[in-house]
């Protein structure tokens, strides 16, 4: 699809519906819908929690019942909180100070 079809397609929807079914590593589908302000509804497996907090930039939920019911409540969502969320925590310049430190401490502990 490419960077900006896919940028048009996720910035145009409502929601991302991130239906996982095992424990998720990191997420970047996530990342890039809240990138474009879309929120998602994600079952909260592996590290979905440290992407989406619940009720500002998207909906965590443990069963079907529950993705139904979020998704309803879906335009409660400010689509600002969700680019915020990107750009606090997963801009380029962020995520390689992080990566710089993970480095550094591996390399200290050797």
């Amino acid at each position: 699809m490419g960077p900006e079809k896919r940028d048009a397609l996720l910035g145009n929807a409502r929601l991302l519906l991130h239906p996982i079914n095992f424990n998720e590593p990191f997420g970047l589908s996530i990342i890039e819908a809240m990138a474009c302000g879309t929120p998602v509804v994600a079952f909260n497996k592996g590290c979905i929690f440290e992407l989406i907090e619940d009720g500002r930039n998207g909906f965590l939920v443990e069963n079907p019942e529950e993705v139904i019911d979020k998704i309803k409540k879906i335009d409660s969502i400010d689509r600002a909180d969700c680019r915020k969320t990107v750009s606090e925590k997963f801009s380029k310049e962020i995520m390689a100070k992080n990566y710089i430190a993970v480095y550094n401490e591996i390399l200290k502990n050797k």
